[in-house]
């Protein structure tokens, strides 16, 4: 079911929210993750799955739901955000987060929750719904990626057709003969323990990301993206994702989509995604042809640009009202 929404500029956010409760959760012998509840405590639950992997969840996270209505779970991945030890790869595969998820769902009592992901996170909400979908009880999916080899060489070299400048600083640190094989040269540096080596090669991967996700130019989120923290985590974790082709057999997420075909779900897609292509998203629609899907027509990867947060808002509110009955 196509929809094709052209967005008035009504695509406030909710208000800042601080969390009701927080803390860290022991997941395995090494990984400790970081979770955080807030706005209702007798409210719908709901999941925010970040992206990256090993982007980390922010506190603008928090708002894309009525915290009146919703009890909103935000957490970061292992090895992301505020979650220990920052960019620890032993055991850190899709496997592991899928994991995660249900024992973070079953410390907070939670018997089932609404999936929010974009991005990394459309494709880990994706994995967590099939493994568990009687714990689901919706998806509101943004920026389709399905983990596969083809989405990640056109990062790496696709992108460069639209986005040549990003993608020549995102190859300068290379020599020239490493530049046939992009994704093994930066995992060779970011896996470096000393930070003259991974830094330079975090930065840099970070940018490119970043310069290539919104619609228009926006120095708000290149800065973002280009923070040492930030860009450490998420380039280091998700080269080593990358390298494993994120840990996925082929096509095994459409493989296994007749498993939550009869759950609500919305789809949700910038028409311009440079970072993640429609044509993703138009597969898992064809695959889910119950799901709602809602393009838009003037927006790029990100979720704050504004038309996919106008989108994503009405999606919120659809589930609220939905759910609560």
């Amino acid at each position: 079911m196509l929809q094709s929404y052209t967005f008035l500029p009504r695509d406030q956010l909710w208000p800042a929210i601080e969390p009701t409760e927080s803390g860290m959760l022991a997941v395995g012998d090494v990984h400790n993750l970081y979770w955080e509840l807030c706005g209702r405590a007798d409210g719908i639950p709901a999941v925010f799955v970040h992206g990256g992997p090993g982007a980390g969840a922010t506190p603008v996270h928090r708002r894309f739901f009525d915290p009146e209505l919703y009890r909103v779970v935000v957490f970061d991945q292992r090895g992301a955000g505020r979650s220990l030890p920052r960019g620890a790869l032993v055991d850190n595969t899709t496997d592991d987060l899928v994991a995660d998820m249900e024992r973070l769902r079953i410390h907070l009592g939670i018997d089932r929750w609404l999936l929010f992901g974009g991005s990394w996170g459309s494709t880990l909400a994706l994995a967590y719904a099939e493994a568990h979908p009687e714990r689901v009880s919706g998806l509101v999916l943004r920026g389709i990626f399905l983990g596969r080899r083809h989405e990640v060489e056109w990062f790496l070299y696709g992108m460069r057709t639209v986005f040549p400048e990003a993608w020549r600083k995102f190859v300068a640190i290379l020599p020239e003969h490493e530049r046939k094989d992009i994704l093994a040269s930066y995992h060779r540096r970011l896996g470096d323990p000393d930070p003259q080596i991974h830094l330079p090669a975090a930065r840099a991967w970070s940018a490119y990301e970043g310069a290539c996700s919104t619609l228009l130019p926006s120095p708000e989120t290149l800065a973002a993206f280009s923070q040492d923290a930030t860009a450490y985590s998420l380039a280091r974790i998700e080269t080593h994702y990358f390298v494993h082709d994120n840990f996925l057999a082929p096509d095994q997420l459409l493989a296994r989509i007749g498993r939550i075909r009869h759950l609500p779900c919305i789809i949700v897609q910038g028409r311009y995604d440079m970072v993640c292509p429609i044509a993703t998203a138009d597969e898992l629609q064809r695959a889910w042809p119950e799901a709602e899907y809602v393009v838009v027509p003037d927006a790029g990867h990100s979720a704050m640009d504004p038309g996919i947060r106008a989108a994503l808002m009405r999606a919120t509110e659809k589930f609220k009202h939905q759910l609560r009955r």
